[in-house]
């Protein structure tokens, strides 16, 4: 996976949605764990498919969920995710890299720059915050590399999917040309 790899972020259409769905239904237990996920917790895989239907028929502004695929070199990788949303104002980033074989290889930064990129321009947003486990080093370092601010460390239960766990909180700001 040298340089010479071509990073593609390209919005998740429904029909694929399966590989969000599948991402998390097919993981170890030890991976859930590190990621603050109870398996108990997962919808089921057609109720889950049918959330995500009914929340990208809303019309732009008033959904809660977007997904983005990664792919290096044609192969899908991995995806980003944005829940909740609050259109034009700010969003969620959550960043998974499907297969453990290329998790730590170094192109999750660039991938998260994409998919924020998108994510902006996409819902308006003044600003992404991240919140991943704070017991899991991975995310937190792609997220500084991408040029998140690390804000503070805290105790929460992040989401539905999510046990209490300690997170720790990173923003980015949507990046203003002097035009806008």
């Amino acid at each position: 996976m040298g340089s010479e790899s071509e990073h593609v972020v390209r919005d998740m259409p429904l029909d694929s949605m399966h590989v969000r769905v599948d991402y998390f239904h097919d993981a170890t237990d030890e991976h859930l764990r590190l990621i603050g996920v109870d398996r108990a917790l997962l919808p089921d895989r057609e109720t889950w498919l049918a959330l995500y239907a009914q929340d990208g028929a809303r019309p732009i502004e008033q959904r809660q969920h977007h997904s983005v695929l990664w792919e290096l070199d044609g192969e899908v990788v991995g995806f980003s995710s944005l829940h909740p949303i609050t259109y034009g104002r700010d969003a969620f980033l959550h960043l998974h890299i499907l297969d453990e074989g290329l998790r730590r290889k170094g192109f999750g930064a660039e991938f998260v720059r994409r998919s924020a990129a998108r994510f902006f321009e996409l819902f308006a947003l003044e600003r992404l915050y991240s919140e991943p486990s704070a017991l899991n080093p991975a995310p937190n370092r792609t997220l500084q590399k991408a040029g998140f601010r690390y804000l503070f460390s805290h105790e929460t239960t992040p989401g539905p999917l999510n046990v209490p766990q300690v997170v720790t909180r990173w923003a980015l700001e949507c990046p203003r040309t002097p035009n806008s």
